[in-house]
């Protein structure tokens, strides 16, 4: 996809909308059998008759607020810096709008089903790359709303925002003019030239922040050798752990830790009973942990500020004594400036992809053996369209050659726990699912 240039843009001077380092990183990145996909499913409680109809109008007036929700990602000319974003003229909200039954028996496992299938269908690269499939046929009335977007579109923290402009309540930003004609080149040109300029004048500081992201990466080692690192394929499965939110709090700070210091502490204990169950042990999990520049964001400011911090942490031991290594571990890691290492990445990865080496580099890649991805989701329950919002699933595909991931998210109270696993290489999710609830159940005796 090519930039070309709208003739109402020649007179009319206009902001340009870059793609963010962050961005690109997930573009670039983008190979292999698996999408760069992230989401989430909502659970809605209904009432019978329930009318569809008005669910689909909240989610055109959530697009009419919110511009990335109706652009493309066009590539510029060499010389002319990233790629941009601009409005697409033929943009059709009955290509994102999906209304579809949940296979038989219409439980939380078919619905889960559904939504990883949903989420790993690659979406029209043409089109804004996002899509939302109403689910009907749910167990109790309930009505499922299964959320898509590309990983360029937006992180998990502005994926939460778009949702958020659903919420009855909630203000919207304002309707804007559509589509606004696509900047001219000399504009794009324009802007190239002042931030190659303001590059070079951030030169001397360069060193520092590269210090910085190099910090938050931490020193390259090669993980240990286990059956976590596998080529994934494009099968995925997925499960669901919850615990009172208030439980593992608790815990985490009666053991000096944080509640993603209390969930990475469960994670550990429950893959090393999955490990030990196919005879194999590891004496450190290496987990990568995405960690976001921002605490929030809106709806009309997406994008990716997300960058990536690895850990060590330990799997022997009990329980509280992991926890208490994992908080030591993870506070001497944590960086000033989180969020430092995405322009590293994004510059290393778009120099592997042009020598043609960055997708085998990631199906083989030993560096790390899962990510564990967490959000903090609003505290209180929230109503869409008159439907009370009982749950929210979040849900982030596995890729590069590990075969099992985990999403967190809090919301109202409930701690989730998606684990997503490459359907071949993890038959015994079931083990794993099974460690992780009493890992998480042990919290909550205490």
């Amino acid at each position: 996809m090519q930039y070309t240039q709208s003739q109402d843009a020649k007179s009319t001077r206009h902001a340009v909308d870059r793609a963010s380092a962050g961005d690109l990183l997930n573009l670039t990145i983008d190979v292999g059998p698996v999408p760069m996909h992230a989401g989430a499913c909502l659970v809605l409680d209904t009432r019978p008759g329930y009318d569809l109809t008005h669910l689909r109008r909240l989610i055109a007036r959530c697009v009419a607020a919110v511009p990335r929700l109706r652009q493309r990602l066009v590539a510029t000319p060499p010389g002319y810096g990233r790629p941009v974003w601009v409005d697409d003229p033929a943009f059709d909200l009955d290509h994102h709008i999906q209304i579809t039954a949940c296979p038989p028996p219409g439980d939380e496992g078919a619905l889960l089903d559904l939504a990883v299938a949903v989420i790993s269908r690659p979406l029209t690269p043409s089109n804004p790359l996002w899509s939302m499939t109403l689910v009907t046929g749910l167990n109790s009335d309930r009505i499922g709303l299964i959320a898509c977007f590309h990983h360029v579109l937006a992180d998990g923290i502005g994926g939460l925002a778009v949702l958020g402009c659903l919420v009855d309540g909630a203000p919207s930003p304002p309707p804007y003019a559509f589509p606004r004609p696509a900047p001219p080149l000399r504009w794009i040109a324009v802007d190239a030239w002042r931030t190659r300029l303001r590059a070079l004048a951030r030169f001397p500081c360069g060193w520092p922040a590269l210090k910085r992201a190099a910090s938050e990466l931490g020193t390259p080692r090669r993980a240990a050798p286990c059956s976590l690192n596998q080529p994934t394929g494009p099968r995925q499965r997925l499960a669901t752990v919850t615990a009172r939110l208030d439980d593992v709090r608790r815990y985490a700070h009666a053991h000096g830790g944080t509640v993603n210091d209390a969930v990475l502490a469960a994670i550990t204990g429950a893959v090393r009973a999955l490990l030990a169950s196919r005879g194999e042990s590891i004496p450190d999990l290496v987990v990568s942990i995405p960690v976001s520049a921002r605490a929030s964001t809106t709806a009309t400011r997406l994008g990716n500020q997300v960058g990536v911090m690895p850990v060590r942490l330990p799997t022997q031991g009990s329980l509280p004594d992991r926890l208490e290594r994992t908080a030591a571990i993870t506070r001497a890691r944590k960086s000033t400036a989180p969020g430092t290492s995405a322009e590293l990445l994004a510059a290393v990865n778009r120099l592997l992809a042009r020598l043609h080496i960055l997708r085998r580099l990631l199906n083989r890649q030993h560096l790390i053996h899962t990510v564990v991805t967490n959000l903090r989701g609003p505290a209180e329950p929230l109503v869409i369209g008159g439907a009370r919002m009982r749950t929210i699933i979040p849900i982030s595909l596995t890729r590069g050659n590990v075969t099992v991931a985990f999403s967190v998210l809090s919301y109202a109270g409930i701690l989730t726990v998606t684990i997503v696993a490459d359907a071949h290489r993890v038959p015994d999710l079931l083990t794993l699912v099974t460690a992780l609830r009493k890992e998480l159940a042990e919290m909550a005796r205490t």
